[in-house]
């Protein structure tokens, strides 16, 4: 039991702590500056949809604002098997240049990308959410990391523009000040889904049942390019509505993770990959292996209770996590506290890490999708 709790708390440690510290201190000395130019190849801008009639017209009057050449870019608009008059705001904007693809049953956001995709005619493919807002240079900016031809990929940066959710914009920075690390030393392991580019070649190989915007990263380093961040380039949105949303967003989210992380595993040989190989075991499967170790420690820790008193502190303190994590669920006027907010999104955070592993593991898979509501 002493061997299972240690090995569960070095884990842990190395999971938050010791990755993070490891790339803080490698970017110090290990940079990779590449070239950024103001060029304006020909772009497809690419939305799917499902469901967005609230939002797709907001969507598309802020694509028209992006200042970029308008005839340089398009709009791309995949409607997968919306019924909710989405397809009828989207075809009032065709006299405009639109594109609408209608999908009449549902597929899929993956299929919806892969249909827009086809149909696109540019050399850039720039793919992002119909809830999300994109800065007016947002295009310009995330298009000029495509000057260096080293570069196959960019992630925007996510910002959350509503909301008191302390837990997810606090996972949120946590994430981003991560992709920035990784970026600087290589490429980052995983794009921002609200909007994201990569040159058509990346995205030859397309997966209708993956997710797109962690698939599309890993299939640029297949290709020898890079996977960047761009921290000019924002994606705004805001917070989820309710804790039950964010579960389930949660469980899909690291269940398509799962899919493409198993279907990638070239990836893990360090003697071709380097770096890239060592962040993603790093930055992806610990994270999800983190409930598992959690379990373990608490576990090992009841084993060893009457050992000395290093132990009884460390079992106190776990039940303090869990126990104020649980609190908004026995009283919801207390889940405003900024410590119990965090703790709350923690748990919940590992939980549909749990539940995901368990649909992984039976052959579920989350194809398609209702979106997420924000605000």
């Amino acid at each position: 039991m002493m061997w299972l709790f240690w090995s569960a708390a070095l884990f842990l440690t190395y999971t938050f702590a010791g990755y993070p510290l490891m790339l803080w201190l490698i970017s110090l000395w290990r940079r990779r500056p590449y070239q950024r130019e103001a060029i304006q190849p020909k772009v497809s801008l690419i939305i799917a949809a499902h469901n967005e009639a609230p939002v797709i017209r907001r969507k598309i009057l802020n694509c028209f604002d992006l200042a970029y050449p308008k005839d340089k870019y398009e709009i791309v608009v995949a409607s997968d098997g919306s019924d909710d008059g989405t397809i009828e705001i989207v075809r009032s904007f065709s006299s405009q240049g639109v594109k609408l693809i209608e999908i009449p049953d549902r597929h899929g956001k993956q299929y919806a990308q892969m249909l827009a995709r086809d149909a696109a005619r540019g050399e850039i493919l720039v793919f992002t959410d119909a809830g999300v807002e994109v800065e007016q240079d947002g295009l310009q900016e995330i298009v000029s990391n495509f000057a260096d031809p080293s570069i196959g990929c960019v992630s925007s940066e996510d910002q959350v523009i509503k909301g008191r959710g302390v837990g997810e914009r606090s996972y949120v920075q946590l994430e981003m000040w991560l992709r920035r690390l990784e970026s600087r030393i290589g490429s980052v392991v995983t794009a921002s889904g609200s909007f994201f580019a990569a040159r058509r070649t990346v995205c030859e190989v397309w997966h209708t049942d993956q997710t797109s915007d962690f698939f599309a990263p890993l299939n640029a380093v297949s290709q020898g390019l890079r996977a960047v961040v761009d921290p000019e380039s924002l994606g705004r949105y805001a917070l989820v509505h309710s804790e039950k949303d964010e579960l389930q967003r949660k469980i899909r989210t690291i269940v398509n993770g799962l899919y493409v992380f198993f279907s990638h595993l070239h990836l893990l040989n360090p003697f071709r990959y380097g770096f890239f190989s060592w962040q993603l075991i790093s930055h992806k499967l610990f994270r999800w292996l983190t409930p598992s170790a959690m379990l373990l420690l608490l576990i090992s820790n009841l084993f060893l209770w009457t050992t000395n008193g290093f132990y009884r502190m460390c079992l106190v303190l776990q039940g303090g996590l869990y126990g104020i994590g649980l609190v908004p669920l026995a009283a919801s006027r207390f889940s405003r506290w900024r410590p119990i907010k965090l703790a709350g999104y923690f748990l919940l955070g590992n939980a549909a890490t749990l539940m995901a592993w368990f649909y992984f593991l039976s052959g579920e898979k989350f194809v398609t999708w209702r979106p997420t509501q924000r605000g």
